[in-house]
């Protein structure tokens, strides 16, 4: 393939061909990175014809749209509309009707050549123009319809027109205080009633007690639906759907009908499941496979209860019917994805998820799909029923928050993709690309790179289904939360994309996606939701595009740990941006006394996470460096007694230094601080370790203490009541 065509197949597919890596040098992406990620977007690489041939129909595809399927713009600013048309349409007059989202109708004519002429494309030997034209009507922020016709011709294009605020949601509240919260693993939480894992009724209690101590939100792991068919693969960051809610953490005991069906109560008070609810309980890793096996029998009694007693429940089979209509054909996939997937994996335990399903299962429209769904319609309704039933606890532990004087109640988490099993993916197969996934480059978190495994979006069938998956993502995201983070915010500019084919993970490139359109959407929702969004702005961040996330907004997320000067030093808190959430570390990180006793270094050594002895070593003394750094910046700050030591030698870490850490967080500027539940307890072992599938048991991990026993601890009072005296300060 000569270097001219290479040259515009890579800009028409947004591949970036050189960036600036992690320590800052200029990077150029290989030509063999180049050729396998055209190829895993269709290219036939071995046929320069061939390519050539698929790179002028995709641009056909896009000319011989007259009008755009999407235009997102600004409210205030001038709004516009662009024709595209070959040459022989340019002084042809179409007809145009704007809908608006408030109901109001404005009808008007157009000829192309009336407008501005901003662009012409040759393709196939045939002109296109590209035409702005003016749009003088008064639009509100929101989603209005623009729809064009020819008379001349009979075709007719439509274009979702959206104007956004151009803004994130920020509460008046934020002028007057600063706020603080804490982030949970949510299957993590122990109480002396969850059946082994973390539930919403044991979030409610977190709830409660956190904001009578002055909490303004409690941050969750992603709460994206899992694979209840496939219990074991845990990952939040791997979901099935991230639009629906993960069943597990629904508290059947709080479910409607619980006290009142006689058979359920026969199945929970039965010895044997009591002494497995036990059992699961006292587990200190989360075993999903049994949690689910106690769970699903006892959901499955509760729906049969629900549907014989639909006559005296006429309120809830109302609330169930609209949740069911509101969810529509999203909800109903999800639903029938998980009845299907069921039933598979008892026939077959490597029908693993839909690219490994018999052929006939692997298109949601087939016929055998359909056929399933009339002959398991109880089945597929059930899935949807516990879908409702996680949404309203949800939302009543969000409301109880609000109530109890939360500003913000529950903060979600967004994670940046779908596995490749996922109903996602089955239901919209156009949507991704499949013969790559979505990582990072080499940076000190991944000296290799990182490889996800979670196929990207395509940007161009993103443009071309106008935006609607991610405004379905944004909003379901958004809803039961006062604030959204957003993982590896970046992905809204450009995703590192690695080929299937690479050898590893730095064998890739980025691919960039409509970031100001993306922008704009996002901000829509979040004022429309009353969300804050955070963005996860860490690793390899362009130049100018924290700045472009602030303008819209967005707020930025420090990390102590990466917080450090040009001399190594730690930057103070009181330096950080007010615009930000300040955390001491992250789930992918070590807990505070991991990191201070470098059980993480320890870990990833008996992992096999190191390329040699030479370069633990060197993480071994940096990190005593880094130690030293801190206990430095505490004392300087004065959050330490004066005849505390001042030589990290043979200094383990103690409550007397968790804490100080902690309130030296708390002083900071940010307008928000997170802290993690598991410094309170002064735990020692990580959520997750980046790198690791099954040589560690991520997201298993539960909480060292049982909830009613650590609430009542006062040295966490006492902190949490110092946090909230540094907040108001």
């Amino acid at each position: 393939m000569d270097a001219a065509l290479l040259a515009e197949l890579v800009a028409f597919s947004g591949i970036e061909t050189e960036f600036n890596d992690a320590w800052g040098n200029r990077t150029t992406v290989s030509g063999d990175a180049q050729l396998a990620l055209l190829a895993a977007q269709g290219f036939n690489i071995a046929d320069a014809d061939a390519a050539r041939a698929e790179l002028t129909e995709r641009q056909l595809d896009f000319w011989q749209q007259i009008l755009a399927p999407v235009s997102v713009q600004l409210l205030g600013e001038s709004l516009t509309f662009e024709l595209q048309v070959p040459l022989a349409l340019a002084n042809s007059r179409f007809d145009f009707t704007l809908q608006t989202e408030q109901g109001a109708s404005y009808q008007f004519s157009a000829e192309p050549v009336d407008g501005v002429l901003v662009q012409v494309a040759v393709i196939d030997d045939e002109e296109y123009q590209q035409y702005q034209h003016s749009l003088d009507y008064p639009l509100a922020a929101g989603y209005h319809q623009l729809t064009l016709t020819c008379s001349e011709t009979g075709f007719s294009f439509e274009q979702r027109l959206i104007i956004s605020p151009g803004t994130c949601y920020q509460p008046e509240q934020f002028s007057q205080q600063k706020q603080w919260g804490v982030s949970v693993q949510l299957y993590g939480l122990r109480s002396a009633r969850n059946w082994g894992v973390g539930d919403f009724s044991d979030l409610s209690t977190l709830v409660a007690y956190l904001a009578a101590h002055g909490a303004d939100f409690v941050g969750l792991n992603p709460i994206h639906a899992l694979y209840p068919a496939m219990p074991e693969s845990a990952s939040p960051y791997s979901p099935s759907s991230r639009r629906w809610l993960n069943i597990i953490y629904i508290d059947v005991s709080a479910m409607p009908g619980y006290q009142q069906c006689s058979n359920t109560q026969r199945m929970v008070n039965a010895p044997a499941f009591a002494a497995s609810v036990g059992a699961q309980r006292s587990r200190d890793w989360v075993d999903y496979s049994g949690v689910l096996q106690l769970k699903l029998p006892v959901m499955h009694s509760l729906y049969q209860w629900f549907m014989q007693h639909c006559g005296s429940e006429a309120a809830l089979v109302s609330e169930f019917n609209e949740f069911k209509r509101e969810g529509g054909a999203s909800l109903l996939q999800l639903a029938q994805y998980d009845a299907l997937h069921a039933y598979l994996v008892k026939q077959d335990s490597k029908n693993w998820g839909w690219p490994n399903w018999p052929e006939e299962y692997r298109d949601p429209q087939s016929d055998a799909v359909q056929q399933f769904v009339t002959e398991h319609q109880p089945q597929v309704d059930f899935y949807c029923y516990l879908q409702f039933i996680a949404q309203r606890q949800l939302n009543a532990v969000q409301q109880q928050a609000k109530t109890a004087g939360m500003l913000l109640g529950l903060y979600r988490d967004l994670a940046v993709g779908v596995s490749d099993a996922s109903t996602e993916i089955w239901g919209n197969d156009d949507l991704y690309c499949r013969d790559a996934s979505v990582g990072a480059p080499p940076d000190p978190l991944g000296p290799a790179g990182q490889n996800w495994g979670l196929p990207p979006m395509q940007p161009y069938q993103l443009f071309s289904q106008a935006y609607q998956p991610m405004i379905d993502l944004f909003r379901s995201n958004m809803q039961d939360a006062g604030a959204l983070r957003i993982d590896h915010v970046m992905a809204l500019l450009r995703l590192w994309w690695v080929p299937k084919t690479a050898a590893n993970a730095g064998g890739g490139a980025y691919v960039y996606y409509p970031i100001m359109d993306l922008l704009g959407i996002l901000a829509l929702e979040s004022q429309r939701q009353q969300a804050v969004i955070i963005g996860e702005d860490l690793g390899t961040v362009p130049d100018g595009i924290r700045d472009l996330l602030s303008d819209y907004g967005m707020y930025s997320y420090r990390v102590f740990f990466f917080e450090t000067a040009a001399d190594g030093g730690y930057i103070s808190p009181a330096h950080y941006p007010v615009q930000a959430m300040a955390t001491l570390s992250t789930h992918d990180l070590p807990t505070l006394i991991g990191f201070w006793h470098c059980e993480d270094l320890k870990l990833g050594q008996q992992l096999g996470l190191y390329n040699d002895e030479q370069q633990l070593q060197g993480l071994f003394q940096q990190r005593h460096a880094n130690k030293q750094q801190i206990l430095d910046s505490l004392h300087g700050h004065g959050m330490l007694p004066a005849d505390y030591p001042r030589s990290v030698d043979s200094l383990g870490m103690d409550r007397t230094l968790n804490y100080a850490m902690q309130r030296h967080l708390a002083s900071g500027s940010s307008q928000l601080l997170c802290l993690q539940l598991e410094d309170w307890l002064e735990m020692e072992q990580p959520v997750n370790v980046p790198g690791t599938s099954d040589e560690y048991p991520n997201w298993r991990r539960k909480l060292s203490r049982e909830l009613e026993r650590w609430t009542s601890e006062p040295h966490i009072q006492q902190l949490l009541a110092e946090l909230t005296a540094a907040r108001a300060g």
